[in-house]
């Protein structure tokens, strides 16, 4: 992350994120899969690293070896062709794009981390300062139900921010600027799309 100033002098937080080049692999239609959608492989690899099916559906789209490969539902495929480079080019300043990335792990949390409860009395004479308070009724029903807010693992998991303003495309360098945050840390694996794609049928 780093901030960039707009010409009223307002500083705005951004995230630079570098935004391919992808590479087109397959080209799903109605007729031969029952849909309609795109496939992207990302990430350079050597060709040790997969294995020959692998290796083999690559070599269909003319794509060097390589390691990730993500679905995106389209509306009409015929805009697409196999080995089409997909860059920062695709998106303009002013767009609001969805982000999904895997969240940072923060390991074994506790309430009011995990679930943001709140504390119990600071006094030395109360016992509840951090505890979680009761967790279901007695006899009835005799068990807590599935679900229960409880501590546990956080973090770690699929997490999508969406309606991200872009602030800025380097085409040049294959980069885009978005106001705000991202999931993940550093160096994460992120997808990218329009508003309008992400959660599409």
């Amino acid at each position: 992350m780093t901030q960039i100033f707009d010409e009223e002098g307002n500083a705005i937080p951004v995230t630079v994120i570098q935004a391919g080049p992808c590479v087109v692999t397959q080209i799903k239609t109605v007729q031969t899969d029952g849909y309609t959608a795109i496939q992207v492989a990302y990430g350079n690899v050597a060709e040790k690293a997969l294995n020959k099916p692998e290796l083999g559906h690559l070599a269909k789209a003319g794509s060097t070896p390589m390691r990730h490969l993500k679905e995106y539902h389209v509306d009409s495929p015929d805009a697409f062709e196999l080995g089409q480079a997909i860059t920062a080019e695709q998106f303009e300043a002013g767009q609001l794009v969805d982000v999904s990335g895997t969240s940072i792990g923060k390991g074994f949390a506790g309430y009011q981390k995990r679930h943001n409860f709140s504390r119990g009395p600071m006094a030395h004479g109360s016992k509840n300062h951090r505890q979680p308070g009761s967790i279901g009724a007695g006899t009835t029903p005799g068990r807590v139900y599935p679900g229960k807010h409880m501590a546990g693992r956080l973090g770690g998991e699929k997490v999508t921010t969406r309606k991200i303003t872009v602030v800025r495309v380097d085409s040049d360098r294959n980069l885009l600027v978005v106001k705000g945050t991202v999931p993940g840390k550093a160096g994460t694996l992120l997808s990218i799309a329009p508003a309008n794609l992400v959660g599409k049928k």
